[in-house]
């Protein structure tokens, strides 16, 4: 699989990442453990040398089958973790306190079973905690080996640059898809401005943009898009217009739904790396082709011409979620 580099610092990453937190949490019940391992290895088998993962995700579990799963092939893969939540619960709101920094770093380093974390996120801009401290202590991990680069998640702008003046910052992980946009306004530039890669979560919109969800499906009690405004009843009925438009699309280039979605992400900007996220082989599998899907210039100015006349409908968080999100 093609490579692509986050930030100045030339961290080399596959084109496509994992996005492993639906393994552990978030989209339903946990996948087994070994059917998990066997995930994330048939991924490295395929070319993903980029696995994200997070302390909150489960909580804990996540990263233990992470650490486990890769192992076998450690110094060859770029594995990216998360702090900023207090006890690993986003119910329990925000702590990036330097003191939690720490701990939440050393208790990664042993559930990933590795010497150092490649890419360590805050996962939200905590506003209790000067910027110049979250970016001094992680500076500070950089300098004793146990952290390689510092990224953050869903900061605006503001807190980007705040966070670049103490310490480089080699990645932002934020939402970013053909059905929510808004990092087109003012986060991209300012990421070509600074040299920060950028890493798209949710790049197939939570799995609406594959064409396996509509207004009739139904999720797990513990699926989290049950809360979702986006995902009601009346709002995915109404956003199909954008899934039939994929599917054009993709029927004339012989792909998939998915493979369009992830292709226009990856042919935005070569320092984009998506990282969708999956529990079944046969969609991993499918996922990876979309990095040899190649979109002519028409293609994407007909995909350009076509979305910008389709008026998305629901929030993307609830409002309790939406207070967490740095502007």
């Amino acid at each position: 699989m093609e490579k692509r580099i986050l930030g100045k610092n030339g961290l080399e990453v596959s084109a496509l990442g994992l996005g492993c937190m639906g393994l552990s949490f978030g989209y339903g019940p946990a996948a087994e453990k070994s059917k998990a391992i066997e995930l994330i290895r048939s991924a490295y088998e395929q070319g993903i040398t980029f696995f994200d993962t997070a302390e909150v995700y489960g909580p804990y579990t996540n990263e233990e089958v992470v650490g486990e799963a890769i192992q076998p092939f450690r110094n060859e893969v770029v594995v990216a973790t998360k702090f900023g939540f207090k006890n690993a619960r986003t119910t329990e709101g925000l702590d990036s306190r330097p003191e939690t920094i720490r701990a939440v770093a050393e208790a990664s380093l042993k559930r990933l079973r590795t010497d150092r974390i490649d890419l360590l996120y805050q996962h939200r801009v905590d506003p209790n905690v000067p910027m110049e401290d979250v970016a001094g202590t992680v500076k500070d991990l950089i300098a004793e080996g146990k952290v390689k680069h510092f990224g953050l998640s869903e900061a605006g702008v503001f807190a980007i640059r705040q966070a670049n003046e103490v310490l480089s910052v080699t990645a932002l992980q934020s939402e970013y898809s053909l059905w929510w946009r808004e990092p087109e306004q003012e986060i991209l530039p300012l990421l070509e401005e600074l040299g920060i890669g950028f890493v798209p979560f949710s790049p197939l919109g939570k799995g609406f943009l594959t064409g396996k969800i509509d207004e009739k499906t139904s999720f797990d009690k513990s699926d989290f898009r049950n809360t979702v405004p986006r995902f009601s009843e009346e709002n995915r009925k109404a956003n199909q217009v954008l899934v039939d438009l994929l599917g054009k699309i993709a029927t004339k280039q012989n792909a998939t739904n998915a493979q369009i979605a992830l292709a226009w992400l990856l042919a935005q900007k070569p320092w984009i790396a998506p990282i969708p996220g999956t529990t079944k082989l046969n969609r991993l599998q499918e996922n990876i082709g979309a990095a040899s899907v190649e979109l002519s210039s028409t293609d994407l100015q007909e995909i350009e011409t076509a979305v910008s006349n389709i008026q998305i409908q629901g929030h993307r968080y609830t409002a309790q979620a939406q207070q967490m999100i740095n502007k």
